[in-house]
C-alpha cells in the first residue's frame, strides 16, 4: 500500500484518536503530520510494516506522550488554578508593579514589599534564590541552570515550593488589603 492510500484510509480515524487525547488543535495537527512524516521516513529496504494500523496508532500514542512530557517541562505555571489562594500572588504582583504612585498606594505597596521580604527571608536559600532570579530579576531557568550547573527541573521544583510557601504567607495580608 502506498502512503497516499494509507493517508486516505487512516487520516480521519487517527485524527479522532488524537483529538480524544490532545486538547490543542495545533498540537493535534502537528501530531497527525508527524505520524505520516514518520511513515515517509521508514526505510523501504527494511521489511514492510505488517500491521500498518497498529503501527500508526503506536506512533501516534508515542508522539502524544512526548508532546505531553514536553508541555509539562515547558509549562509550569505560577498560578495553576484560579481560586482565592492562587490569585494572591498574581494580584499582589500586579499591585506591586502598578504605575499608580498615589501616597496611599505607595504606603500600602511598601507594606506589601516588607511582608514579601519577610516571607522570602524565611525560605530556604535555594528556593529564595530561584524565586528572586526568575520573578524579580527576570532570568530564565535555562540561564540560571547554565550559570550554576543545577538542572532545570531542580530549579523548577525549588521555585514551586517557594511559590507555595509565599502564597500561604501572603494570603492573610491579601485578605486584609481586600477589606480596606
Amino acid at each position: 500500500m502506498d502512503v497516499t492510500t494509507i493517508f486516505k484510509n487512516y487520516q480521519s480515524r487517527l485524527k479522532g484518536y488524537i483529538a480524544q487525547r490532545v486538547s490543542s488543535r495545533e498540537d493535534r495537527e502537528d501530531i497527525l503530520q508527524d505520524v505520516f512524516y514518520k511513515l515517509l521516513q521508514t526505510d523501504p529496504a527494511e521489511p514492510p510494516i505488517r500491521q500498518i494500523s497498529a503501527w500508526l496508532y503506536s506512533v501516534a500514542r508515542n508522539l502524544i506522550i512526548d508532546k505531553n512530557r514536553k508541555h509539562k517541562e515547558e509549562q509550569i505555571p505560577l498560578l495553576p488554578r484560579y481560586d482565592d489562594e492562587t490569585l494572591v500572588l498574581k494580584e499582589m504582583s500586579e499591585f506591586l508593579f502598578d504605575a499608580d504612585t498615589s501616597p496611599e498606594k505607595e504606603y500600602t505597596r511598601s507594606l506589601v514589599w516588607e511582608e514579601l521580604d519577610k516571607a522570602l527571608a524565611e525560605l530556604p536559600e535555594e528556593q529564595r534564590t530561584v524565586f528572586e532570579l526568575t520573578e524579580l530579576q527576570g532570568f530564565s531557568f535555562k540561564e540560571i541552570s547554565a550559570s550554576t550547573g543545577i538542572p532545570v527541573n531542580t530549579l523548577i521544583s525549588r521555585k514551586r515550593y517557594a511559590v507555595l510557601y509565599l502564597r500561604e504567607q501572603l494570603y492573610e495580608l491579601y485578605e486584609e488589603l481586600l477589606q480596606e
